[in-house]
């Protein structure tokens, strides 16, 4: 964790209040994964993108009973990691305080499960436009001092694998013909 800690130190020292008010915007676009939410119900609302719109809703929706169930129930009080800015202390908070644990990263996990869930539906140009997204998502957790890089990490992997079954969700139901393909 010193390690963690030291490269945290590291991020503060770039603070300026342009870059503080980007990083509040990016983290803001994460809550409760709504940009994501909100490109759901755009994918959804056209029939050449619904499929991939149906692919995405199923990987948030993975991500919300895997994060916020399994992880903020079991998981998170498990590991009882507490935040970064617990810990640093003279580091002013940009936004409120989680209440919950650190470990992993829902505003990541979220953004990942969107980006391979996008690549998975078959739209790797609009998943490499998403990419940079996330990652800017996930950064500004660190940059804003409420998440280490593992956590991160951890959100990445979460998220990676809820994209990867919601597209495995849709693809068995459209096998079972329970949906049909587009």
């Amino acid at each position: 964790m010193n390690a963690e800690l030291t490269f945290l130190n590291a991020l503060q020292a770039l603070r300026t209040p342009a870059l503080d008010g980007v990083m509040r915007f990016f983290t803001h676009l994460g809550d409760s994964g709504f940009i994501w939410l909100v490109l759901t119900a755009l994918l959804l609302a056209f029939r050449r993108t619904r499929r991939a719109g149906w692919v995405l809703a199923a990987a948030l929706l993975s991500t919300f009973l895997t994060n916020d169930v399994l992880c903020n129930i079991l998981l998170k009080p498990m590991a009882g990691r507490i935040r970064p800015c617990d810990i640093l202390t003279e580091v002013e908070l940009l936004i409120p305080r989680p209440e919950d644990f650190s470990f992993p990263s829902g505003h990541t996990a979220a953004s990942f499960a969107s980006v391979t869930a996008l690549w998975l539906a078959g739209k790797k140009r609009w998943a490499m436009a998403a990419l940079p997204l996330a990652v800017l998502i996930a950064f500004s957790r660190m940059y804003l001092c409420v998440h280490f890089p593992t956590d991160i990490l951890g959100g990445a992997v979460l998220g990676t694998a809820c994209g990867w079954l919601g597209a495995w969700s849709i693809k068995k139901l459209e096998e079972n013909k329970t949906v049909r393909p587009r």
